[in-house]
């Protein structure tokens, strides 16, 4: 712990001192400001991570969040910047800087079928020009040609295809990220927290990429401002909607259709009137409708079932001063299974979802120092309603099970970007939280003839944290992000204040090849519990008490990172080490349902259910990636080694959890055949997961108290009577995990037909999802085959694999206007 706190300190000195060097007046040369707002031209869309440098030298900054730069540089009579970003023509003016002056800019979209060739200019931030690492942003344009599962373009199976995230079981969009589990990673939309991120129990995301404007990946190396959580943040932020026409787009696919229209609030503005835009996307899915009558018609019109989701957009934004900018947004998405059985009276309801919204305030205090204000409410739901009744249709003999789990956030939040010179970008901020917690879980037998209270115990928590940081060029060779970040959760009588280091940097070894590393150690105070025997996405939401101590991990990396100019081509190459403490999940047989006699009911305390552990996780990834030009994608391959121990699983020996995976291999390929013609393909290769199945299974007596025998003897009382011989008993061993199943691999392909005409643009696509066949493990499980003809039947009992998608053929219409 000691020399925790001496490494502390150790960042947090060349931290304070770059902040009391920025501040101090210099007996120097007189300086001015250049600052402004990057749009996309036709649009004027807030374009974000745009570059914005001097030709020729290493001195410039980027965009914010809001399309907001500032650069501080000598007075001069005229000073050439460059504007840069991919997918967009670069631009250079000619701007005097004798006093601070404002410069806002537009942007053309590029040439796609061009290839980029870079001399003394750059059309994208260089990886290794800057100090964080661990970090990969895909254009939204391209994740839209990638080939997808059924033609459903998905942000977090892209993310899947990157190095350093496994995904979960097949067609899911779980993400796993060095060896962290589901909830270890911060999911953001516009900055809200996305708790429950899927539809159709995890086979598509609830991100809809029309309308969305980026998507950032970190796995590692944390920015201070970034907080409450152990392995990655996804940071996703919508678009604020066309500013100069109304601009619609969609598509018509197999299982969904979507509809996104944006455009200004006012028509015709006069010059330095202030202006807004509005944006509305949604996507329903139609299985319900496809699938009832045929359900109806099967059943002789005794069933009722049926399952869709949906998604809805939205988002406002107005500049009330040139200074003051409003934005609003939110995200509603849904699901819903339902089956109704007349003959036997069964009923079920299930349902998941979530709501986000977002006001921000943007101020200008000066042309250096610009501030953001966000309220923010997140809410997710899950909810299982099941009543069935007894053979004889009795009312008093029924079965009821009624679930609810879910998380309720009220958020503030204030950031500020403070931009003193160009060799320095200071960000300073303070977020609160108020969590509300409600689990409840109740399964009762007979509850016909009982009545029970059905109260759900909320649980409010508060979590909070304030952060600086400093990205710091000291010279030509070093670029630095060194931060700290103090976080606070308070529930009850428990209370943990914890500082959060973090600290980024790389030494330019050449002017296109760094050297970098990093470490940050993060806190998390919420917890999810996952029971994958229920077969349901009963997934709980837990808050830190008195019984569970909050995660924590360290984690530290180094690598290399490296630019090709000329081809566009980026290289990374990284190393880590992430060890986590307090990490829980479910005792052996535990669960948060509870089945017994409702005269004894009483909610489970989940407490009482887990056990705390560690985690161990290390590897090395390799990703060279090319973002721009007739040829664009990326290689990717991940080695790592995850292992857990818990006292109360396995025996408290180590064991590799389930998403374990030895090797990771993913290739992704896009080619503007033409104007007309993109073709696209991904392959994957990943080693098997490490499952525990039945090594031997056998029948043996089993007792039932509650059965009273016959007057029989022999064998017919045994059965009749308080034995039961013939119970299934399968026998898992004494190891967890030690089951490998076979290596996973795909090949997806895509192919769109592109045709603009005189008012729109259409296009036709066909994909292949797993296109040779190839039946991947999605489980196993042990069964006996009877072979041969009487009398010389034989029964052979073994292991047998399970598959859930062969080639899968999908086609959508998509539209522009």
């Amino acid at each position: 712990m000691t020399f925790r706190y001496l490494f502390l300190w150790a960042l947090l000195l060349p931290v304070s001192a770059a902040f009391a060097q920025s501040v101090r007046p210099r007996a120097s040369a007189p300086v001015a400001t250049v600052s402004g707002y990057v749009r996309e031209a036709g649009s004027q869309e807030a374009l974000i991570g745009v570059n914005v440098y001097l030709p020729g030298t290493s001195t410039g900054t980027t965009t914010n969040t809001y399309g907001f730069y500032s650069l501080t540089l000598p007075v001069q009579d005229s000073v050439r910047l460059a504007y840069s970003f991919v997918g967009y023509e670069a631009v250079e003016y000619t701007v005097s800087l004798r006093r601070d002056t404002q410069r806002n800019v537009t942007l053309d979209p590029g040439k796609t079928l061009s290839e980029v060739t870079v001399t003394s200019s750059r059309t994208q931030e260089k990886v290794s020009d800057t100090p964080q690492m661990s970090q990969i942003d895909i254009p939204v344009q391209q994740i839209k040609k990638i080939p997808a599962f059924l033609g459903e373009k998905d942000v977090l199976k892209v993310l899947q295809l990157m190095p350093g995230v496994q995904k979960g079981s097949e067609g899911s969009t779980g993400i796993y990220v060095r060896g962290g589990g589901p909830d270890q990673n911060l999911i953001i939309l516009d900055d809200a927290v996305v708790y429950n991120a899927n539809h159709l129990f995890g086979f598509f995301s609830v991100f809809n990429g029309d309308a969305l404007k980026s998507v950032e990946l970190t796995k590692g190396g944390f920015p201070a401002r970034f907080g409450g959580r152990l392995s990655s943040v996804i940071d996703l932020n919508m678009k604020d909607g066309n500013r100069e026409k109304l601009h619609g787009e969609g598509g018509i696919g197999l299982i969904s259709s979507r509809l996104t229209l944006e455009g200004p609030l006012a028509k015709n503005k006069k010059p330095g009137e202030r202006s807004g835009s509005f944006l509305v996307s949604g996507r329903r899915t139609y299985l319900d409708v496809v699938a009832a009558p045929l359900i109806r018609a099967q059943t002789d019109g005794q069933t009722q079932a049926g399952y869709y989701f949906y998604d809805l957009n939205a988002k406002v934004n107005y500049d009330l001063t040139d200074k003051d900018k409003v934005y609003l947004s939110g995200y509603f998405g849904r699901d819903r299974f339902y089956a109704k059985e007349d003959d036997s009276g069964t009923d079920v309801g299930l349902g998941w979802g979530n709501a986000t919204g977002t006001l921000r305030w943007n101020h200008l205090f000066s042309q250096r120092l610009f501030s953001n204000l966000s309220l923010i409410y997140s809410d997710y739901k899950f909810q299982i309603a099941s009543d069935e009744r007894g053979r004889n249709n009795n009312a008093t003999d029924l079965f009821s099970l009624r679930y609810n789990s879910g998380i309720r956030d009220f958020s503030l939040k204030y950031d500020l970007d403070f931009y003193p010179n160009p060799q320095h970008s200071l960000r300073f901020g303070v977020q609160t939280i108020q969590h509300r917690f409600t689990p409840s879980a109740i399964v009762l037998k007979n509850a016909g003839s009982v009545g029970f209270d059905r109260r759900i115990n909320n649980i409010d928590v508060l979590e909070s944290g304030i952060y600086a940081e400093d990205t710091w060029r000291p010279n030509e060779r070093w670029r630095l992000n060194g931060g700290l970040r103090l976080s606070h959760f308070v529930q009850k009588e428990v209370n943990y204040i914890r500082p959060e280091p973090r600290l980024s940097a790389a030494y330019m070894l050449k002017p296109d090849l760094s050297l970098k590393g990093s470490y940050a150690l993060m806190n998390q105070y919420i917890h999810l519990l996952s029971n994958t025997g229920i077969g349901l996405p009963t997934d709980l939401w837990v808050p830190t008490t008195d019984r569970v101590a909050p995660q924590q991990s360290e984690q530290v990396a180094a690598g290399l990172a490296k630019d090709f100019n000329k081809s566009g081509l980026s290289l990374t190459v990284e190393g880590y080490y992430k060890t986590m403490n307090n990490i829980i999940n479910y005792r052996e047989g535990a669960s948060f349902l509870l089945l017994g006699d409702p005269t004894s009911a009483q909610q489970v305390r989940w407490e009482d259910n887990v056990t705390s552990g560690r985690g161990w996780s290390y590897g090395a990834e390799v990703l060279l990636q090319k973002k721009t030009g007739r040829f664009s994608g990326w290689a990717g391959y991940t080695l790592s080694w995850t292992q857990w121990q818990f006292p109360l699983l396995n025996g408290g020996k180590k064991f590799y959890p389930r998403y374990d995976r030895r090797h990771d291999i993913s290739l992704v390929g896009i080619y503007e055949l033409s104007k007309r013609i993109t073709l696209s393909a991904a392959w994957v290769y990943g080693t098997g997961n490490a499952l525990t199945v039945p090594q031997a299974e056998y029948r043996a007596y089993r007792h039932e108290p509650g059965i009273r025998g016959s007057s029989t003897t022999g064998a017919a009382a045994i059965v009749s009577g308080l034995f039961d011989y013939g119970a299934r008993v399968s026998d898992y061993g004494t190891q967890k995990n030690t089951f490998r199943a076979e290596a996973y691999h795909r090949m997806d392909f895509g192919i769109q037909f592109h045709k603009k005409k005189r008012h729109h643009e259409r296009t036709w696509e066909f994909s292949f999802y797993n296109l040779y066949n190839r039946r991947n493990p999605f489980f196993y499980q042990i069964e006996s085959v009877t072979e041969g003809q009487v009398p010389n039947q034989t029964t052979r009992t073994g292991l047998f694999r399970y598959s859930v998608f062969p080639i899968v053929p999908a086609f959508s219409y998509n539209f522009k206007f």
